[in-house]
């Protein structure tokens, strides 16, 4: 390999901060731990690890002393997975962050690229991964989330339906939870209207619980806005 100059080693790493500060200017406008500076550096920090890689061996290298860059490379790849790891969070079945996780590790690829010296493939992936985490993220919200999130609204008791009570109720169930919100009912001090948003349930699944939650004790109807515009009641 072709020994680059200094200022064009210089450049790579300016380059892949420019790449990853984009993908995590994406992140960090969603408020996630893993944002613009995170992706930035992870970028910069692999592109200087393929450099070392690539060309910090070369005084040593003789007809008896080869090198190989990629095993730095595979290095890098594998051990980048700590900060994916910090990046998802987990509450019982719900797992969140595996696409920022997912980001992290992408830009190490990117940085990784750019270190080689392959600026047109760094260039692409870096545009087809913001199409995936920014243009496609509106349409999976429309075509599959929409499909996927119920909403319930339930007048009950004052304090019939707490969080732990829901809990109680529903037990596994309680992991499609996406939204809880209770308020004191508008000109009854004695009841409240609840608010419940579930993620990720199929119709049947959402039968069940609606029959869980009509059961529990002190709830006075409960009603599905895309559905039968009648109330259940215990």
């Amino acid at each position: 390999m072709a020994l680059a100059s200094e200022w064009e080693l210089v450049g790579r790493l300016a380059f892949s901060a420019l790449l990853g500060s984009a993908i995590g200017y994406e992140r960090e406008r969603l408020a996630w731990v893993a944002g613009l500076r995170t992706h930035m550096l992870v970028c910069v920090g692999s592109t200087l690890i393929m450099i070392v890689s690539a060309y910090g061996f070369s005084e040593v290298l003789s007809e008896r002393v080869t090198l190989d860059p990629s095993r730095m490379a595979a290095q890098v790849v594998s051990g980048i997975g700590f900060l994916g790891a910090g990046a998802i969070l987990a509450r019982g079945e719900i797992v969140r962050g595996l696409t920022t996780a997912a980001s992290v590790w992408s830009v190490a690829g990117i940085g990784l690229a750019v270190g080689g010296g392959l600026y047109t493939p760094a260039v692409a992936a870096t545009v087809i991964i913001l199409i995936i985490l920014a243009g496609i993220k509106p349409l999976e919200k429309r075509f599959i989330g929409s499909r996927q999130r119920r909403e319930l609204l339930i007048t009950a008791e004052r304090d019939a339906l707490s969080l732990d009570k829901l809990h109680e109720a529903l037990g596994a169930g309680t992991t499609r939870v996406q939204q809880f919100v209770i308020r004191q009912k508008d000109g009854s001090p004695q009841l409240d209207d609840i608010v419940i948003t579930f993620a990720r349930v199929t119709p049947m699944q959402f039968l069940a619980l609606q029959k869980r939650l009509i059961a529990v004790p002190g709830v006075v109807k409960l009603k599905d806005p895309d559905a039968d515009p009648d109330a259940l009641q215990p």
